[in-house]
Parts: structure tokens; C-alpha cells; sequence
């Protein structure tokens, strides 16, 4: 019987051995990237310790509820990264998440920054760059409505600033 669970980051890596040991505080990210693949497999179950844990405190929300959240992430895609590096203080990730909502896959495109501080990397913003059903003419921006599912405009919701 295999009771490998694959890791949500798309890494292709068994759970246990890839996110698992970040999210139970047993390992740091040294790199942007691998945060940025927690920070996701972290989503998608529902992590809020964890990703409030590896916000920046200059930006960091006070909770994250995810009890109106009515989607499922499902993979993520990494696209470009800039620096993010063992021996860099900044990084940039571009990324698709995939997700479900009504029975319909959709894509979010975000590009986002990552600080290190104190030798640890934090997530420090994100620029939504589209929101939309997957393989379909997507909406852009800030305009788009918000992948949580509120209904509202990123930029009223999860992108208020």
C-alpha cells in the first residue's frame, strides 16, 4: 500500500519530505522560491499559523479566515524568479495557482516579493497579475474579482493596501 502524499507545491516531492517539516517549524526556507512553495501548500491546507508566521511584520494581517473561503487550490506553477538565493536579501517569484471553484478550474497569476531578515525569508507583497478560469481570456489586476471568492474586487478585498 502507498501512503505517499504528494506535497500541494507541485515539487513532485512527497509532503513529509518537501513543505511538511516548514509548516511543523522543524525547517526554515532557504531559499524565496521554497517559501514561496510552503507558503502555498500552506494555503491550500488551510495553514494560517504558517502563513501569518512567514508574513513580513511591517505588512502582516492580524488573522486569515478561511471559513468564506469556498475554493480549492489545487498546483501551482512557478514561473520567473529574480535573486531569492541562500545568499540574497530579496527575491521575486512569478506564479500560477490553479484552483477549483464551482466545479471550474481557474488561474491566478501573481508575481510577488520576498524579503530575508534575521537570516529568514518572509513574503512581503504580491501584484496579482490575472484571475480567471483556466484557459480562458483572464481578467487583470487590481480590477479582477478576488481569488478568496468574496465576490469583491481584489483590490477591495485580499489587495487593499
Amino acid at each position: 500500500m502507498n501512503t505517499q502524499v504528494f506535497c500541494r507545491c507541485g515539487s513532485g516531492l512527497d509532503y513529509a519530505q518537501c513543505c511538511g517539516p516548514f509548516h511543523a517549524g522543524k525547517q526554515k526556507p532557504v531559499t524565496a522560491l521554497a517559501l514561496m512553495r510552503s507558503r502555498f501548500s500552506a494555503y491550500a491546507l488551510h495553514n494560517a499559523d504558517y502563513l501569518l508566521e512567514t508574513w513580513d511584520a511591517t505588512v502582516r494581517p492580524k488573522l486569515i479566515d478561511f471559513s468564506k473561503e469556498n475554493v480549492d487550490w489545487q498546483r501551482l506553477e512557478i514561473g520567473d524568479t529574480k535573486k531569492g538565493g541562500a545568499t540574497d536579501a530579496k527575491g521575486v517569484v512569478e506564479f500560477k495557482a490553479y484552483y477549483m471553484q464551482d466545479g471550474e478550474e481557474h488561474v491566478m497569476s501573481e508575481i510577488s516579493q520576498f524579503v530575508k531578515r534575521a537570516g529568514c525569508w518572509f513574503y512581503l507583497d504580491g501584484r496579482v497579475k490575472s484571475i480567471g478560469k483556466a484557459g480562458q481570456q483572464t481578467n487583470r489586476g487590481r480590477n479582477a474579482l478576488c481569488s478568496c471568492g468574496s465576490g469583491k474586487k481584489f483590490k477591495r478585498c485580499c489587495g487593499a493596501e
